[in-house]
């Protein structure tokens, strides 16, 4: 956990140092941040959400039957939840999505 907040602490650092000081300069570089962000999550099979959200624990019966088909069919691909669930917690920076960033777990 301490080495995710001093990695964390990068936008601290970039604030201080004048590299996202000013809001313009922040959204230039959201996008990086976010990268860098959605790979870290696809490394580490987006556990900051499966820490509430057990797959195993969800109930198939209670979702749409379009979401139990793309659950399915992540599951079948081996995709993770930030493949899909992106721009929930943040505005979606402008720039290709999670889905286009490959990584090797």
């Amino acid at each position: 956990m301490m080495v995710r907040k001093v990695e964390a602490a990068r936008e601290v650092w970039g604030h201080i140092t004048g590299y996202i000081d000013t809001p313009e300069k922040y959204e230039k570089a959201r996008h990086a941040m976010a990268v860098r962000e959605w790979t870290r999550m696809k490394k580490n099979d987006s556990q900051e959400c499966r820490n509430c959200h057990d797959a195993a624990a969800m109930d198939a019966e209670k979702q749409s039957e379009t979401a139990r088909a793309r659950h399915a069919k992540a599951k079948a691909e081996g995709t993770t939840c930030i493949d899909c669930h992106f721009g929930l917690a943040h505005k979606e920076p402008d720039g290709p999505g999670p889905k286009e960033i490959k990584v090797s777990r």
